[in-house]
């Protein structure tokens, strides 16, 4: 193989190489940005404040709440969380500080809902069908430090 021909396959490696990552980036991003919006938004309902009750109602960081707030203030409070954390972590373009910490503030949602895995009995249970639906948050966590490191490097190469 010429060294030519050895140097434009490494460039087109190198081309493939940083679309995947910026796909990657994307999808993480705004996959983070479409989960939080719509299971924020779903805080808002009945079906989804009686969904979460058992999960939170054992939980020592927010079982508080529903004395504060009952379940319906209190399920629209972690909604409104959600959604303004998600419109954070989308002003990536213009605002790469506050994106990076809205997926700072999507982490901590995450460790919530995981500790729900320890706070809510049985909820570890192979036989439960919550372990599975809070185990994803692990996978949420990652793209979420992920994305507010990229998100908050990009801030400060704009401000140096």
């Amino acid at each position: 193989m010429s060294a030519i021909s050895s140097s434009a396959l490494f460039s087109q490696e190198h081309e493939t190489a940083r679309f995947t990552g910026t796909a990657g980036l994307v999808l993480l991003r705004y996959g983070l940005v479409f989960f939080l919006l719509l299971y924020g938004s779903f805080k808002f309902f009945a079906f989804e404040a009686e969904a979460i009750q058992p999960l939170v109602s054992n939980s020592p960081f927010l079982a508080w709440l529903y004395p504060l707030f009952g379940l319906r203030g209190t399920s629209a409070l972690i909604g409104v969380i959600e959604v303004v954390t998600a419109l954070a972590i989308a002003s990536r373009h213009w605002f790469p500080r506050i994106s990076g910490y809205g997926s700072l503030a999507a982490s901590l949602t995450f460790l919530t809902t995981l500790s729900f895995l320890v706070t809510t009995p049985g909820a570890i249970s192979p036989a439960s069908p919550l372990n599975g639906f809070l185990l994803k948050d692990l996978l949420l966590l990652g793209a979420a430090l992920f994305t507010s490191a990229e998100a908050l490097t990009a801030a400060r190469g704009r401000a140096g």
